[in-house]
C-alpha cells in the first residue's frame, strides 16, 4: 500500500463519522406519515445550510487566497467521486455562463472520468493511482486553485488527487462533513462544515450535498467579485448568447449607463456583445478609450469609474462625458 493509499485510511477513517450514522430520532422515518417525513427533511436541509456559518471565515480565507493565485491565468480545479463530485461539476459548468469564466481555466478531477458525471463508477473511489494521473495529467502550477470535496473527508481517491495537487505548489482547498480527517488535514485550506447524522444514514446526497453545494457557490462567486466579474450585483462578464441573456444584457447597459434600453442596444451592438464596454461606450468614452481603461483596471467597472472620477476632477475637459454619468445622463446614438 503506497504513501497515499495508507493516509487515506490511517486514524482519521476509524474516527466516528456522524454522516454514516443512523439518528436515533429519525430511525422509524420510513413509517411516518409522508407528510411529517417531508417536514423533517425540509428542517434537515435547513440545518445544512446554518451549519455553514461557523464555516465563514475558513470559507473566506479560501476564497481570497484563490484569487491572488489565479492571476490571469491560473484554473478552477474541482476533485470529487460520486455525489460530492457532481455536485462539484454542478458549480464549475456554470461558471462560464454566469460570469463568462474561460471554459479552459476550469477543469474537473472525477473518480472514473467524465463518465460519472451521470452514473454511479463502482470502485471508482478507491482507485489512487488513478486520482495521481488525472493530477498529474492536469500539469498543475502554483497559479491553479484545487478545491477537493467529500462528505467523509476520507475517500481516498479524493484525499490523493488533493495531496498530489499540493505537491505541485497549486492551492489546495479541502471540502467535508466530518470533522478530524484527513482531507481537511491534508489542505492548505480546510473547510468544515459538520452537518452532522443524515436523515437516512450515509445517504450524504442530502444534508452534505446541500452544504457542500453552498459552499462551493460561495468560494466560487466570492473568487468572480473579487476578480471585478461583478458590477453593482450584476454579472456583467456574462455573454448574452439568446435573447432572454440578450434583453439582461441591455438591462445593465441601461443601468450603467442610465439610459434608455433601445440605446443600450446600440451600444452592446456595438460593443460586440460585451457589457463593460458598452456601458462606457453609452456614457461617450470613445471605443479606444474604453478598451484601454478596462484593461488597465483588470477589466473591474468599480476601479474603472474610480479612474475615469480621478481624470475627471483633475482634469476636467479630459473626460467631458463623465460629467454625463454623474448627473445620470448618457450620449445617445
Amino acid at each position: 500500500m503506497s504513501r497515499l493509499q495508507s493516509s487515506a485510511f490511517d486514524g482519521a477513517w476509524i474516527n466516528y463519522m456522524a454522516t454514516e450514522e443512523v439518528d436515533p430520532r429519525f430511525a422509524d422515518l420510513d413509517a411516518w406519515q409522508l407528510a411529517s417525513a417531508m417536514a423533517a427533511m425540509w428542517e434537515g436541509q435547513l440545518a445544512a445550510v446554518a451549519a455553514i456559518g461557523h464555516a465563514l471565515p475558513a470559507i473566506t480565507a479560501a476564497t481570497e487566497a484563490a484569487k491572488v493565485a489565479l492571476g490571469d491565468h491560473g484554473r478552477i480545479v474541482y476533485v470529487g467521486a460520486g455525489t460530492s463530485a457532481r455536485v462539484a461539476v454542478q458549480d464549475g459548468a456554470e461558471l462560464m455562463p454566469t460570469f463568462a469564466w474561460p471554459s479552459e481555466r476550469v477543469h474537473f478531477i472525477v473518480a472514473g472520468g467524465d463518465s460519472a458525471f451521470v452514473t454511479s463508477i463502482e470502485g471508482a473511489e478507491d482507485d489512487i493511482e488513478d486520482a495521481v494521473t488525472q493530477i498529474n495529467a492536469a500539469r498543475l502550477t502554483a497559479h491553479d486553485v484545487v478545491i477537493a470535496v467529500a462528505a467523509s473527508g476520507t475517500t481516498p481517491f479524493t484525499v490523493a488527487a488533493l495531496q498530489q495537487a499540493g505537491s505541485f505548489g497549486a492551492v489546495t482547498i479541502g471540502v467535508a462533513n466530518n470533522p478530524g480527517t484527513v482531507l481537511l488535514a491534508s489542505a492548505k485550506f480546510p473547510v468544515l462544515i459538520e452537518t452532522g447524522r443524515e436523515l437516512i444514514a450515509g445517504s450524504t446526497r442530502m444534508k452534505a450535498g446541500t452544504a457542500q453545494k453552498v459552499v462551493l457557490n460561495l468560494i466560487s462567486s466570492g473568487i468572480m467579485l473579487r476578480l471585478g466579474r461583478v458590477y453593482r450585483g450584476m454579472m456583467v462578464n456574462m455573454q448574452p448568447t439568446n435573447a432572454k441573456l440578450k434583453r439582461r444584457a441591455q438591462a445593465m447597459v441601461a443601468q450603467i449607463a442610465h439610459c434608455d434600453p433601445s440605446h443600450a442596444a446600440h451600444w452592446l451592438e456595438q460593443a460586440e456583445g460585451d457589457i463593460k464596454t458598452a456601458g462606457l461606450l453609452a456614457l461617450g468614452i470613445d471605443r479606444v478609450d474604453a478598451e484601454t481603461i478596462l484593461k488597465k483596471c483588470d477589466g473591474n467597472l468599480r476601479r474603472v469609474f474610480a479612474e475615469l472620477a480621478k481624470d475627471t476632477d483633475s482634469q476636467s475637459d479630459r473626460h467631458p462625458k463623465e460629467a454625463a454619468r454623474k448627473q445620470g445622463g448618457a450620449v445617445e446614438p
